[in-house]
Formats: C-alpha cells, sequence, structure tokens
C-alpha cells in the first residue's frame, strides 16, 4: 500500500539506498528537505553534484581532495619523511582529530581480504612503494586490528623490511574506560606486547 506520493516515495528510497540510512532515518531526512526553503535544498543539492564532479584522489597520498594535492600534503610544516598508511579517508581523519600526528598519510583505500577477492593489487600498495623511492625514514601501519588489516599490515611489512625504511605498526589494546572481564584475549595479548614503561 502507498503512504507517499510518487515523488516522495522517490525521495525516500533514494535516502535510504545510502550507507547507515535506514527507511525511518530517510523519511525524517525526506520530510525535513521538503520542510526547507527552496534556496537551502537547491544549496544542498548543488554541494552534492558539485562534490561528486569535482572530489579526486590527492595525487600523493591518495585520499579525496578537490585538488591536485591535498592540505596535508601542500603542507610544508608536515614531517614529509613519515608516512602513516591508512585503509581509508575516515581513518586519516580520526587521526587528524587527534591534533598529535605531524607526518603525512598513505590511503589505501581498502585491506587485503582473500576471501572477499581483495589483493594486493586491488589496494594502493604499488603507490605507496613509489613514494618510498623518495627520502622516507619511517613508515607506521595503522590499518585497523581485523584480520584483514591484520593481513594488510604483515603484507606491506614484508615488502618494506628489505628497503631498509623503519616499519612500525600502531599499537592497539585495551580502550580507555573498558572493563579488562569484557575484553577479548586477541586485544588483552596486544595490549600486554604493546605495553610502555611508566
Amino acid at each position: 500500500m502507498e503512504y507517499y506520493s510518487k515523488q516522495i516515495t522517490k525521495l525516500i528510497e533514494e535516502l535510504a539506498s545510502l550507507p547507515g540510512i535506514g527507511t525511518k532515518s530517510a523519511q525524517r531526512l525526506a520530510f525535513h528537505i521538503l520542510n526547507m526553503p527552496i534556496e537551502n535544498v537547491e544549496s544542498l543539492s548543488n554541494a552534492i553534484v558539485d562534490a561528486r564532479k569535482n572530489v579526486r584522489y590527492c595525487k600523493q597520498c591518495f585520499t579525496l581532495t578537490d585538488d591536485e594535492l591535498c592540505p596535508i600534503c601542500k603542507n610544508p610544516k608536515r614531517n614529509h619523511k613519515e608516512i602513516m598508511v591508512v585503509e581509508n579517508t575516515r581513518d586519516l581523519t580520526a587521526y587528524e582529530k587527534t591534533g598529535k600526528y605531524e607526518g603525512v598519510y598513505h590511503v589505501l583505500h581498502g585491506a587485503i581480504s582473500p576471501m572477499l577477492g581483495i589483493g594486493p593489487n586491488d589496494i594502493r600498495l604499488k603507490e605507496l612503494m613509489q613514494r618510498l623511492q623518495g627520502d622516507v625514514d619511517e613508515v607506521i601501519i595503522a590499518t585497523n586490528s581485523s584480520l584483514e588489516g591484520e593481513t594488510t599490515a604483515m603484507y606491506i611489512s614484508k615488502l618494506i623490511k628489505p628497503t631498509g625504511i623503519k616499519v612500525t605498526r600502531i599499537a592497539s589494546g585495551v580502550p580507555v574506560g573498558g572493563d579488562l572481564e569484557y575484553i577479548d584475549e586477541v586485544t588483552l595479548l596486544r595490549a600486554l606486547e604493546g605495553r610502555v614503561e611508566l
């Protein structure tokens, strides 16, 4: 049974097709959009179209940007000899929010996953190895601690070690505020192995 007109239904369906947006959220968004002033709706739709047309990969680190180089790669104050390898742009953003990392990044756009048919040639590893031909002192592998992230980290480490460049892996373990009794054994082991002197 149809509850809404065709155009409202179409709007809800399009919004519901976005990741993380269920039918109820799509309905709320649709009705919010329908109640917005037309100028705001046009501004929103223009922003979506402009972003889709103009956003591309940074030619150095492969994060998303609307310029040839992203602001991080362009910044001469960043340590370009230290490269943090992340799986996606959202991971890069998470590290940037800490305000503590002063190096640059390399975005893989995925992780090695034989189960999903994603191999080393399907992510930006070749481009990483090309970057390492330059003046690089350290590569920090900051992939997720999932099976795919660990597999990717090990693969990258084996590729880079023969070059003599220092390879490190981010520590992982007990989250702040986490109760030990609820944390799995692998996480506890990683926390123990990654311990630091106080």
